[in-house]
């Protein structure tokens, strides 16, 4: 994530028609005409080195591999949501498997490291099962996290012991520590996200506000008799989120993802229906976007403790 470029995935919904899959880590080493890495299944590359040249790799590409990208030194600005970000060097990216990584701005001087490896190089331990519990690794490119003066040392010296153990003699109890590093990683990434969406809060006070402005509005132009339940997709479209972000900064916000919250919103909308109007209960379910009343009930009753036939009883 570096030499000019800033690395991004997209949603596979979109035109993959000139997407190149590499598959190796030995595949792109290849690509930068570079020597083969020590181990076939992981490398780090340097970008501080100036015979690594990202921009030899595709616009576009998609690998059956983990990256993990950090920038030390940046030359430019990262945009946040409809801003742009506080800190002016520092920033991580994550992405997974089979999602689509590409260049989207060039930006001068750039310098950090691209930890890149293969989901079997965490088999027979933990981390394997334990990767896809973090939802960063969906986040888009404008929801990098950010990084302060301290947290940069602190992510750099992992990488730096992770590359001495690469360029090492790789046995198994060099595999067993860079496991660990990664995990340690992971676990700062994690506790820095979460810094990040409080520090963020002032710059995102307005987010329930617009929750709450989209629902509203999507139940008042009858949305649901054609499209159905809103969905965490449609909020997060319309918020320029990834649904994962959204989930999570919420969840820091109010301790609710984003799910629990369009569940809030159809049982407050359904007990207004219930209680005001002469509408049956399968209609009351038809107008909030669900296809079945049972899974209208079954929800209500879950949330409420009650069925709706029973709320409405309490009101007469």
């Amino acid at each position: 994530m570096a030499s000019g470029h800033i690395y991004y995935h997209y949603r596979m919904k979109n035109d993959t028609s000139k997407v190149v899959k590499l598959g190796s880590i030995t595949e792109i080493h290849r690509m930068l005409g570079i020597p083969g890495p020590p181990h076939p299944l992981i490398t780090l590359l340097d970008t501080r080195e100036e015979r690594i040249n990202l921009s030899r790799l595709p616009v576009s590409y998609v690998t059956t591999l983990y990256k993990i990208s950090f920038v030390s030194k940046l030359g430019g600005k990262f945009r946040y949501g409809q801003g742009y970000y506080d800190f002016d060097e520092g920033s991580m990216v994550f992405t997974a498997p089979n999602q689509i990584v590409g260049s989207t701005a060039i930006y001068k001087g750039n310098e950090g490291y691209s930890l890149i490896f293969h989901q079997d190089f965490l088999q027979g331990y933990p981390l394997a099962a334990k990767i896809k519990q973090y939802g960063f690794f969906s986040y888009a490119s404008n929801e990098a996290l950010h990084l302060s003066e301290q947290e940069r040392t602190t992510v750099s010296s992992i990488f730096t012991i992770i590359e001495e153990e690469l360029n090492s003699r790789i046995d198994d109890f060099s595999h067993e520590v860079v496991i660990a590093q990664i995990e340690l990683l992971l676990s700062y990434a994690k506790r820095f996200y979460k810094r990040q969406f409080l520090t963020r809060q002032a710059a995102s006070s307005d987010l329930l506000q617009q929750l709450e402005g989209l629902l509203n509005t999507y139940y008042s132009e009858e949305k649901p008799v054609n499209r159905g339940l809103p969905t965490v997709q449609y909020l997060a479209d319309q918020l320029n989120y990834t649904p994962n972000y959204l989930s999570d900064m919420l969840r820091s916000l109010t301790g609710l993802n984003a799910q629990q919250h369009i569940h809030q919103k159809l049982i407050e909308r359904s007990k207004e229906l219930l209680s005001t109007t002469n509408l049956t209960i399968s209609e009351v379910a038809f107008s909030l976007g669900f296809e079945h009343p049972q899974s209208f009930s079954r929800l209500f009753k879950t949330k409420t403790r009650l069925s709706p036939v029973q709320f409405r009883a309490s009101f007469n």
